[in-house]
């Protein structure tokens, strides 16, 4: 099927490949960015938060990166210093981001992902920690 769907992937994390296995799994190959090697614009980036419906504080990651270093905690800083921090360092992107005709949404957790996905689940999907996530008939499973 072809559906445009995008997602901000880093191939390093858990939870994005998750992610990109339930697009697939819906039968979608979706445009995968790696994008700690193609970090999106700043327009685009802006225009992604915006889109999703969170603040630039709420995209932030802070496991793994500069967050501490750079004081990124403090309330005081605004959401332009915030997107700065990001353009310069998109490790502080939080992933996956995943774009579709649905909307635009940080798929944590990655089941997040089938609330964009313009179609069912071809088949049962356990996480790689072997959470079972969508049964046999594709239908998703309650936690």
């Amino acid at each position: 099927m072809t559906t445009d769907i995008v997602i901000y992937h880093n191939p390093e994390c858990g939870t994005s490949r998750n992610a990109l296995a339930m697009i697939r799994n819906a039968g979608i190959e979706p445009h995968v960015i790696e994008y700690l090697k193609t970090p999106p614009s700043r327009a685009l980036l802006e225009s992604l938060i915006a889109r999703s419906g969170m603040t630039p504080r709420e995209l932030l990651r802070e496991k793994g990166t500069p967050f501490a270093e750079l004081g990124l905690g403090n309330p005081d800083m605004t959401n332009e210093q915030l997107v700065d921090a990001m353009m310069e360092h998109p490790i502080l992107i939080n992933r996956p981001l995943v774009v579709s005709p649905l909307g635009v949404k940080l798929c944590r957790p990655s089941e997040a992902v089938l609330d964009l996905l313009p179609t069912g689940q071809q088949g049962a999907f356990a996480k790689e920690d072997g959470e079972q996530v969508v049964d046999a008939e594709g239908n998703r499973v309650s936690t």
